[in-house]
């Protein structure tokens, strides 16, 4: 499997992911990326025993894009805690049914996951499981009945992007779990991890990778030219923000 290497050093390992590739092994068995990224660097470099290869954050399964891995103990530790204080920088293309309530924006809920259905919930912040989610957002361009926004994750979690527009009467173009109504089966996702920017762990430089979708379908009938330049939410210093 041809796995694009955007950048790599002695401790961060930074690909693009390919769509519908688990990023480590699940119930389906199927080839995993971490697994993957291992063996590679194992043949690459003739390293002998295990290789470590630490996963930091996650993809789902039928996002492609920027994801970084950390390559010893120490770059994972320290992108783990940038991560948990907001200091990891994380930006994404989607296509979503509709229009946005606003042009530009700002969604928060409340989420529960159910572990057993794979499926995240919106619910009230009373309730006690409940995790708070917050993403900003730019519709860049619109086609018809759907729209390319560009957005930035201040909060990570499980299908956030997914469960948070389809909330907002805007389910991603593709999406069966949460567009399941609108969605028509065999229909790849329109999501696609497309900037990833922190401070490296031991360096102490600013490193930024950008990745743009596959163009076809639906990434196809928007401009490529506004699809690669749409970074302009939260194009300002990361923002501290810790839950």
């Amino acid at each position: 499997m041809d796995i694009p290497i955007l950048y790599e050093d002695n401790h961060l390992l930074i690909v693009e992911k390919p769509v519908n590739v688990p990023v480590q092994e699940d119930n389906s068995k199927d080839r995993d990326l971490l697994t993957i990224l291992k063996a590679d660097i194992k043949d690459r470099y003739q390293k002998p025993g295990n290789v470590y290869l630490g996963l930091v954050h996650r993809l789902d399964r039928p996002v492609g894009g920027v994801m970084v891995f950390a390559k010893t103990s120490k770059a994972a530790s320290r992108l783990s805690e940038k991560i948990r204080t907001g200091e990891f920088e994380r930006k994404y293309l989607a296509i979503v049914r509709g229009r946005p309530p606003q042009e530009q924006g700002t969604l928060k809920h409340y989420l529960v996951k159910n572990h057993n259905k794979n499926k995240v919930f919106v619910v009230s912040k009373k309730d006690k499981k409940a995790k708070i989610a917050i993403l900003e957002y730019e519709t860049i361009q619109h086609y018809e009945k759907l729209s390319l926004v560009s957005v930035r994750l201040h909060t990570g979690r499980s299908h956030q992007i997914r469960v948070q527009f389809a909330s907002s009467g805007c389910p991603l173009y593709g999406d069966q779990k949460y567009g399941e109504n609108i969605n028509k089966p065999g229909e790849q996702i329109a999501l696609w991890s497309h900037s990833i920017k922190f401070e490296h762990p031991t360096k102490k430089e600013i490193i930024e990778i950008k990745s743009t979708p596959p163009i076809n379908y639906p990434w196809s009938i928007f401009d490529s030219e506004q699809i690669k330049n749409s970074f302009t939410v939260g194009d300002c210093p990361l923002q501290l923000l810790i839950f």
